[in-house]
């Protein structure tokens, strides 16, 4: 089969993804080859490839956002048949028994596994998955759409449960990439006031477009907010963060990787501000985030790409030559 595969991190510009014919994987007991039809790009593919963070695997097949049908069941597969659309997110398996999974805190496994990092993942034509991993997904939308969905969705829906939106109405957005526009959206659809800080006026006329309060760059921003989510990887702007939420507010880091906190005074976090991160997500909070987007149509606004594109496509990202999502379609 044909796959982008990453041998050595190295910057993007240096087209360290190379194309090669690789051997289609093999499922076994309760697993399953899923013939990959699109697979989002996502910022964490960038940290992997460039090596901010530390590789797990070499080589490695990126991509964890992963649509496609069923081609193939291992032995002893009751959940899912040949021919079924399903998905499969950055969380590839977990151990069941460590501390944070008997919790039900699963995302947090001291010995998880993860797609496209511990395991090869969707910048390919097939792929392999336990069946307890993998995920029916909503005929309402076609592959290159849900796609994104399956990480910048969840993990956004996740941080804007983290916010406490249920008391929260005004909430910021600190960057405005894949997760961002899709986690407006469903911010939107419950009412909340959503302020969108970024820097290209392409990315203002879509948060407006999808139903922003307000969208600007940084030094714009006057309002005073209840909470915020920043989904860009800066240190900077996380601090930026703490300083326009009002007492009692919370601040929620999305990504998997930041550049380091500048020092800040104790007024940033007094009184009672909270900051916060999100790591990964259970499978109960992508089985529920798929059911409220088969609920509501979200719109993803999508680029697509080629397999052998891929380079291209993260070069894009990195350099914010794109707004909401890109996508491989293979």
């Amino acid at each position: 089969m044909k796959a982008m595969v990453l041998e050595r991190p190295d910057r993007i510009e240096n087209n360290p993804l190379k194309l090669k014919q690789v051997l289609k994987p093999i499922p076994f007991e309760r697993e399953i080859r899923v013939k990959i039809t699109s697979c989002g790009i996502c910022r964490t593919d960038l940290h992997i490839i460039e090596g901010e963070l530390v590789p797990h695997k070499l080589p490695i097949i990126p991509g964890h956002q992963i649509v496609g049908y069923v081609e193939l069941l291992g032995k002893s597969v009751t959940k899912f048949r040949v021919g079924d659309y399903v998905g499969i997110p950055w969380l590839y398996k977990t151990c069941g028994v460590c501390k944070y999974c008997k919790e039900g805190r699963e995302n947090l496994c001291d010995n998880a596994l993860f797609t496209g990092y511990d395991v090869d993942g969707g910048y390919a034509e097939y792929v392999v998955v336990n069946e307890n991993f993998l995920y029916h997904l909503p005929q309402t939308y076609k592959d290159i759409e849900i796609a994104p969905l399956l990480c910048g969705g969840t993990i956004g829906y996740y941080a804007f449960k983290s916010v406490d939106s249920e008391v929260n109405n005004k909430i910021g957005f600190f960057g405005f990439g894949s997760s961002a526009h899709i986690t407006l959206q469903i911010a939107r659809h419950i009412g909340k006031e959503v302020y969108v800080v970024a820097r290209k006026e392409r990315d203002f006329e879509l948060a407006y477009e999808l139903g922003a309060t307000w969208a600007g760059k940084l030094e714009a921003l006057n309002s005073q907010l209840d909470s915020a989510i920043v989904f860009a990887p800066s240190g900077e702007m996380i601090v930026s963060a703490l300083e326009h939420i009002r007492k009692g507010g919370k601040v929620v880091s999305a990504g998997i990787f930041a550049t380091p906190l500048p020092s800040f005074d104790y007024f940033h976090i007094y009184p009672e501000k909270t900051l916060t991160s999100i790591a990964n997500v259970t499978r109960d909070i992508v089985k529920e985030f798929l059911e409220i987007a088969n609920s509501m149509k979200i719109k993803t606004q999508v680029t697509e790409y080629e397999l052998s594109q891929a380079n291209l496509a993260l070069s894009n990202i990195k350099h914010s030559k794109v707004s909401g999502s890109s996508v491989i379609k293979i």
